[in-house]
């Protein structure tokens, strides 16, 4: 008798779940491009208009399917690739081009298309990063109308099939028939639309598993672990009939913290901590809301001036701000100011080219040496703060003379607008995202210039530990749960604490449920996540007592490494 051993990959735990499937290959292969030089630059360009107009019309109808699935919230990512169809950088360039070099509309959107997803992948923000994968969607689209070839039919997938690709876009994950059990990519981040898609239906994601991946056949009986970041490949029958087990116990555990989202997180001796989402725009109010957001941690505004051809007006980003403090009613709004700079961020700004734009002028830099631009942001927070509880949030602050720097700006906005006759926010919090190592060890100079602070993990954690999260290479060293981040963490906390003002956490740190009770041991009041995870951590919340979790974070972090701090965190002990 042979004996068969379970073979594990590991890669990044995406969207959360335990799952068992068969391996079901999405083979999806982008037209090889070629580049022809043509006389008839008319009758190209139509050929062009007539791709876009198919896909617009393709793209509409997934809105109106995912609308119905999934919501609003989630359609939504459609209509930034629609967008894209309407975008002069975009679709305009290619035509402009068409003329000037004279050739084919495969070659020039290919070439459109890859310019654009750099400078996306190039941005500091790693939700803007992802972004990426947004238009090299659309132009894989305009690519595949023009060929004439026709897409990998979703259809074929069967309940209980475990999808798994190279990678995967956005409206590839929106078709996914009732009952896919997992999927799985060797590329692909957190904050990739598609990974959040997973989280919104409830798909366990294990993205990232790079060339390991391809051990996998159509066919194979795969385990797959969307929150750990595994799979096991054929398990035996002992490892199978132990992760069924577990699975019937984790929808029971999710079934109940759905049912008491809506309700407020207080730990068993009386701590409240306050749970908020994380939104990249409009379009993920609804899904936060659905899932109990007590308010906004981190509002991104990059999308406002990365899906524009001008630099957005005063009264653009006014109705927009407006928009989501309405929505909240009445409950805080953290809105974050501006976080763009480096090499090529945006098509209509003449950005001068960085070697290392992580490190470069970007953020609270790049604001307050283009103060115009600032003052635009400010002045449009300032007249929507009105309609809600506005905390503005400066980031990548690194020392006290820049917070002084911007709450000036923000008073002389305010003046300005009184001068103008136009109402403002007369109470509202200023505070910071501490990300860079040296702002969490001055915290104790920081807090006695905001009203609050929330702490950026995912960039803290890549400062801190000098890992590129985005560098395959050195991935295994990049681990929020590092004890050397949450030593940080606590330092700051202590000093909030000491200010007299909150201190919260909006990394990805903050929405994984296993590190909750540390996370409060450490002294958070607020966690602000992915919509998806609020009511599992809400749950956590519960069972957590406030002194026990002190206890178990102060044994944190006399851990090595972050394997050790995890293990401590799962224990409870």
């Amino acid at each position: 008798m042979t004996m068969t051993t379970t073979v594990r990959l590991n890669g990044v735990g995406a969207a959360p779940g335990l799952a068992i499937g068969q391996a079901v290959w999405w083979r999806k292969e982008r037209p090889v491009v070629e580049t022809r030089s043509i006389s008839d630059t008319e009758q190209e360009t139509r050929r062009l208009e007539q791709a876009v107009s198919q896909a617009k019309e393709q793209l509409s109808r997934l809105r109106e399917v995912t609308a119905e699935r999934m919501g609003e919230g989630e359609a939504g990512i459609f209509d930034a690739h629609l967008s894209f169809l309407d975008d002069p950088a975009y679709v305009g360039e290619m035509k402009n081009r068409i003329q000037q070099q004279k050739k084919n509309a495969e070659s020039i959107c290919s070439a459109v298309t890859d310019e654009m997803s750099q400078m996306l992948a190039s941005l500091p923000d790693e939700y803007m990063q992802a972004r990426a994968d947004d238009i090299r969607d659309v132009g894989d689209r305009l690519l595949l109308l023009l060929s004439g070839k026709q897409p990998f039919d979703p259809s074929l997938l069967q309940p209980g099939s475990v999808v798994v690709a190279e990678e995967l876009a956005p409206s590839d994950t929106a078709q996914f028939p009732p009952g896919i059990a997992a999927m799985i990519t060797a590329r692909g981040s957190k904050t990739a639309h598609a990974a959040i898609m997973a989280r919104t239906l409830g798909i366990p994601a294990v993205l990232g598993l790079g060339k390991a991946i391809e051990q996998v056949q159509d066919g194979d009986t795969i385990i797959a672990d969307g929150e750990a970041g595994w799979i096991d490949l054929n398990p035996d029958a002992e490892t199978q009939a132990k992760a069924e087990k577990e699975m019937k116990r984790q929808q029971e555990l999710r079934d109940q913290a759905l049912q008491k989202a809506g309700e407020d997180a207080v730990t068993q001796d009386g701590k409240r901590i306050q749970i908020f989402a994380n939104i990249g725009s409009l379009n993920d109010v609804e899904t936060a809301l659905n899932n109990g957001a007590e308010g906004v941690g981190l509002f991104r505004t990059e999308f406002l001036y990365l899906e524009n051809d001008h630099w957005p007006t005063e009264e653009e980003q006014y109705q927009t701000y407006r928009k989501v403090l309405e929505a909240f009613d009445g409950r805080p709004v953290i809105i974050r100011t501006l976080d763009i700079g480096g090499d090529k961020d945006l098509p209509y700004a003449e950005l001068p080219k960085e070697e290392n734009p992580f490190l470069g002028h970007r953020a609270i830099r790049f604001c307050l040496a283009n103060k115009d631009i600032f003052k635009t942001q400010l002045r449009a927070l300032l007249r929507a703060g009105v309609y809600g509880d506005l905390w503005i949030m400066f980031p990548m602050v690194e020392n006290v003379s820049e917070v002084k720097e911007a709450k000036a700006l923000l008073e002389e906005c305010r003046q300005e607008l009184h001068k103008e006759g136009v109402q403002t926010a007369e109470q509202l919090k200023v505070g910071i995202m501490v990300e860079v190592p040296a702002a969490a060890v001055t915290a104790d100079l920081l807090a006695k210039e905001v009203d609050f602070m929330s702490i950026g993990t995912n960039d803290l954690t890549q400062y801190t530990l000098a890992a590129d999260r985005g560098n395959e290479a050195v991935a295994h060293l990049y681990d929020a749960a590092h004890p050397a981040v949450l030593r940080l963490v606590r330092q700051t906390c202590d000093a909030g604490q000491k200010a007299g003002i909150p201190v919260g956490m909006c990394g990805e740190l903050a929405g994984d449920p296993k590190m909750t009770e540390v996370l409060v041991g450490l002294g958070l009041v607020e966690l602000s996540m992915s919509a998806g995870t609020i009511p599992e951590v809400k749950e956590q919340v519960r069972g957590v007592n406030s002194t026990d979790a002190r206890e178990l974070a102060d044994h944190a972090l006399t851990r090595e490494n972050p394997d050790e701090v995890r293990t401590v965190a799962a224990k409870g002990k």
